[in-house]
């Protein structure tokens, strides 16, 4: 997957930036949901068909995270 190396490194930026929070227990999901790894499937392939289909924003980092948060909450 190195074609979204940097890309992946962006949603984890994102992930980290908006869930920053007071609540220390919203940095330690945080810091679980990027250091835990995993296959990150779906983040992936948001950031694939973004790609693929010629997209240039910055969007697809975002809609990555989102995925990637909502499938998180529905693990908790």
């Amino acid at each position: 997957m190195d074609a979204i190396a940097a890309d992946t490194q962006e949603v984890n930026l994102v992930i980290r930036r908006e869930l920053h929070s007071d609540v220390p227990l919203v940095n330690q999901i945080a810091d679980y949901i990027i250091s835990a790894g995993g296959k990150r499937i779906r983040p992936t392939l948001v950031l694939l068909f973004a790609n693929a289909w010629g997209y240039r924003g910055a969007d697809h980092h975002a809609l990555a995270a989102i995925v990637e948060f909502i499938h998180t909450a529905t693990l908790l």
